[in-house]
């Protein structure tokens, strides 16, 4: 994942992770590490991390020198990949993470925000108490309504529409995309590791993306990725009052109507089309050309050309059978 935004503090050294996992038995070898990607995006110069056998497919051709990972998954990797077996994947993943990217852990307000007429956005249209933060663009004919921030780190296209009382950061927003009133995107997202003293905090460095001609409806949340990106397709419309968690991924064309919750890591396909107060679990891989009714809890991977209906969702025509 190619990040614009988080300034990475690497290398880091292989004996460093160790330092930092307490790991005291690993073969020493000298290496550095240039970033933390997922499995998808690893290379060579970085480190990744394989927690879940859902991903043993990926973990196979995973291109990483060095991955963090269990001993029931060690296995599945790849020769060229060495395994760093901690007890904990996630928590050690999230230690070596905050190394790299210090910032992406805290969410704090941008507090070098100047009102718009103090920038330089001549081609922009707002309204009032409009402010915008460092690192922005903001393409032509764009307007922006009353009382809305942009944050630091944003980049609008062209002929786009923000509603009033809208915080965006972090995020890169392409042409002809309307944004209603009262949304949230780009903070991160809810990842923390449970602890009876103190709860720790899962690093967030990647950003929100929302593509050519996306529609965001009233009141929608939508987080930045924690090892991924965060993306909306082109030309999909989400209805009012969704939420959007971290490293999910939309396709285009896709319709979703309100009151929708998609869990963090799910990937919805291209077509797609969810009626309102569905509840989609996360690290799921719904279809193509998918129907789901309303009020339906999706538990599973859902395949292409799919109706599904209920909770746990299922084919619609089950469905009705067994509820006439």
């Amino acid at each position: 994942m190619s990040n614009p935004f988080f300034l990475n503090k690497g290398p880091i050294s292989l004996d460093k992770v160790y330092e930092l996992l307490k790991i005291n038995d690993q073969k020493k070898k000298k290496f550095n590490f240039y970033d933390i990607r997922d499995l998808y995006s690893a290379d060579k110069t970085s480190i990744t991390f394989f927690h879940s056998k859902k991903y043993k497919e990926v973990a196979k051709s995973t291109k990483a020198s060095f991955c963090l990972t269990s001993e029931l998954l060690k296995d599945f990797l790849p020769k060229t990949c060495e395994p760093i077996v901690v007890n904990n994947v996630l928590t050690a993943v999230a230690k070596i993470t905050e190394k790299f990217y210090p910032n992406s852990v805290e969410d704090k307000f941008d507090n070098k925000v100047l009102n718009i007429e103090n920038r330089d956005y001549m081609n922009v249209i707002h309204g009032r108490n409009v402010l915008i933060g460092e690192n922005v663009k903001i393409g032509t004919n764009c307007w922006i309504g009353h009382n809305t921030i942009i944050e630091k780190n944003v980049e609008i296209g062209e002929n786009c529409n923000i509603g009033s009382n809208t915080i965006i950061r972090n995020s890169i927003i392409k042409d002809n995309v309307n944004i209603l009133d009262n949304c949230t995107i780009g903070k991160k997202g809810f990842g923390f590791f449970p602890n009876k003293k103190k709860n720790l905090r899962y690093p967030h460095i990647g950003i929100v993306i929302i593509n050519d001609g996306c529609e965001i409806g009233c009141g929608a949340t939508i987080d930045r990725g924690s090892m991924s990106n965060t993306e909306i397709g082109k030309n999909t419309f989400l209805d009012n009052q969704i939420h959007i968690a971290h490293n999910v991924k939309i396709g285009e064309n896709t319709i979703i109507a309100g009151q929708v919750g998609i869990a963090g890591s799910s990937t919805i396909g291209d077509n797609v089309r969810i009626g309102g107060q569905t509840g989609i679990s996360g690290h799921l891989k719904i279809g193509n050309n998918v129907d789901i009714a309303g009020g339906s809890g999706v538990i599973k991977d859902i395949p292409d050309n799919s109706r599904i209906m209920g909770y746990p969702a299922k084919n619609l025509r089950e469905f009705l059978r067994e509820n006439k």
